[in-house]
């Protein structure tokens, strides 16, 4: 009688990221939108031309809305984020804004591959839409402030 030989442990090297998402042999695993929305946001704040856009009132930027304890822009900061995953894909809506005088196509270009990757990386979803909306060009970010 033969022994059937064990077979080999895989890692997470070989797996295909999109075979984690969705039904497997274990049962079904889901990711919930807001876990994605996380991923999406700091993914895209990876960038360093590209940050969390100011607050916008009636379409139009509030100046100095930092001040009043808004969100003002900050390249340092998160982008607003929105995700909606249909089964085993992302849809992603970035808006953001974009240090001045960075190239705007090529940050978004940056933006959409590198979140889509880290998405499809981290989750095993299929990204399927990378929307980004540039809302600002941060062209006077103020220094963070000194402690005296």
């Amino acid at each position: 009688m033969a022994v059937p030989q064990p077979q080999p442990m895989s890692t997470a090297t070989d797996v295909e990221p999109a075979a984690r998402a969705g039904r497997n042999e274990l049962g079904t695993i889901s990711i919930a939108d807001g876990a994605v929305t996380k991923i999406a946001a700091r993914a895209a704040a990876e960038n360093p031309d590209a940050g969390a856009a100011a607050a916008r009132m009636l379409g139009r930027v509030v100046p100095g809305a930092g001040h009043l304890g808004v969100r003002g822009t900050d390249l340092q900061g998160l982008p607003k984020t929105s995700v909606d995953v249909d089964g085993s894909k992302a849809f992603v809506t970035l808006e953001l804004s974009v240090r001045w005088p960075a190239s705007v196509p090529d940050v978004t270009a940056q933006v959409r591959h590198h979140v889509g990757d880290r998405v499809r990386e981290l989750t095993g979803l299929d990204v399927a839409e990378v929307h980004i909306v540039v809302a600002d060009l941060a062209t006077d970010i103020a220094p963070p402030p000194r402690v005296r």
